[in-house]
């Protein structure tokens, strides 16, 4: 089992930024593949970053040039430093990660969501 506890969502003007942090707890040595997804009112659920534990990233094309991903292995927390903000990015945020088992089984885990908001 893998927890994730999400913080740093909330309200900023267009043009500003946020940090989106995530600490997992749990089956850490099991974790491969952290990052987070979004889902606005009435949208499906969609990718915005991901990295693996080696480091490779990658983004949705709406928000390349503005987010940022990192991790810290040692800490098991993945952060998104988010600027440029713009009122679509209003959403949802959730943290995930996907953890590999022994058995060759593999399991996604996710946060429980932090709001951010971006008036414009």
């Amino acid at each position: 089992q893998v927890q994730l506890v999400e913080s740093g969502g909330g309200l900023v003007q267009a043009g500003g930024s946020l940090r989106l942090s995530c600490a997992a707890s749990g089956s850490i040595s099991s974790i491969n593949a952290m990052g987070w997804y979004r889902q606005a009112p009435g949208k499906q659920r969609e990718l915005v970053a991901t990295i693996t534990s080696e480091g490779s990233t990658d983004y949705a094309d709406s928000v390349k040039g503005r987010f940022t991903i990192s991790r810290d292995n040692a800490k098991n927390t993945v952060s998104l430093q988010m600027n440029s903000l713009k009122p679509e990015d209003t959403s949802v945020y959730y943290c995930y990660t996907v953890a590999h088992y022994s058995d060759a089984t593999r399991y996604t885990y996710w946060g429980q969501g932090t709001q951010v908001t971006v008036a414009s």
